[in-house]
């Protein structure tokens, strides 16, 4: 395996999708974090996209998965084995993406939390978001973080955790 994180990402999500049978390329690209705290960088974030072009609707569809169930899980994986040696200062972030599924999730995950600041900020009152995966909810968490008269939490155990959204506390 190659040195690069984007290169080990690439090889290794090839490799994964040939024991399953799919052959497909994988483009790479880089999305360099912006954080606040210079204390604690943000790991760079490895944008791995699984090229549809020579994939079927069906195995478009297996490897998105119910509500990016699939996608999610190969991402979860990509993230544990491709850092799982590595010093703490070379570890990186993957996304996977495949059908433009992230990008248009994104957006309806930034919907949902703009949708759910607007009327906790018009009632007053919590407003929990369900549905939502670990990554997800983070990113509402993150998406919310700029708005100072709001703050977020999850509430419950998985797989019935929620995120919560609530005037914040001290105002």
């Amino acid at each position: 395996m190659s040195d690069s994180p984007m290169q080990r990402g690439q090889q290794w999500l090839k490799t994964l999708l040939q024991l399953t049978g799919v052959s497909a390329e994988i483009q790479g690209k880089l999305e360099t974090a912006q954080s606040q705290d210079s204390d604690s960088p943000e790991p760079d974030n490895y944008w791995l996209t699984i090229d549809e072009t020579n994939l079927t609707p069906e195995q478009i569809q297996v490897l998105i998965g119910a509500d990016g169930s699939v996608l999610d899980a190969i991402q979860y994986l990509a993230n544990s084995v491709l850092n799982l040696s590595q010093p703490h200062e070379g570890q990186a972030s993957y996304t996977i993406e495949l059908n433009g599924y992230r990008v248009k999730r994104e957006a309806e995950i930034r919907s949902l939390a703009e949708a759910a600041a607007d009327e906790v900020r018009s009632t007053g009152q919590e407003v929990e978001i369900k549905s939502l995966s670990s990554a997800e909810r983070r990113q509402v968490h993150t998406f919310l973080k700029e708005f100072g008269d709001l703050e977020t939490f999850s509430r419950g155990k998985e797989p019935h955790r929620h995120l919560v959204v609530r005037p914040a506390v001290g105002e």
